[in-house]
């Protein structure tokens, strides 16, 4: 599993990140005018989307369906509060990503069976795993041992660039 660490804060009580790890979302993981779906608790996301001139459905994403257009990129907390099982969850996800588009699932550091069960659960839907991405208020010091203070974990997920929709089981 490749893991990748960001030098980013906390996100605050009730929110699913900070403003930094959405402004590292959005630039890493899109280009200019790309579509992302918003589904995650708090605003950074719809800044970071509106800085760099990004399209989005934002938090309406909930209430009304995410669209019909295809997504680059789909950010979502995890865990959903959906009545969807997270296979069901995840194949809609890659319905509604375009082919090489990516899903963010945060969620807050420690458990660490959920990584694997969102992993397992995304691959029967269609989505394989690409990147584990944690977040930690405190970057390593060149030269010295620390202890990260991790606070989130990031599970990049992947619609194939190959992937022609057809289902997966």
């Amino acid at each position: 599993m490749p893991i990748t660490v960001w030098p980013v804060p906390a996100p605050q009580d009730g929110e699913t990140m900070s403003n930094a790890m959405s402004v590292r979302l959005v630039h890493n993981l899109t280009h200019p005018s790309d579509l992302v779906v918003d589904l995650t608790v708090g605003p950074q996301l719809a800044r970071a989307v509106i800085a760099t001139h990004r399209r989005s459905h934002l938090h309406a994403a909930r209430q009304v369906g995410w669209g019909r257009e295809a997504a680059t990129l789909i950010v979502t907390g995890w865990p959903v509060d959906d009545t969807t099982s997270p296979v069901e969850f995840f194949a809609r996800c890659r319905a509604s990503l375009v082919a090489g588009g990516c899903v963010a699932v945060l969620l807050p550091h420690g458990d660490v069976i959920a990584p694997v069960d969102i992993v397992i659960a995304a691959k029967r839907a269609g989505l394989p795993y690409l990147q584990h991405i944690v977040a930690a208020d405190r970057p390593p010091l060149r030269g010295q041992q620390a202890q990260l203070d991790i606070h989130t974990d990031v599970l990049i997920l992947t619609r194939s660039a190959t992937d022609t929709g057809g289902t997966h089981g």
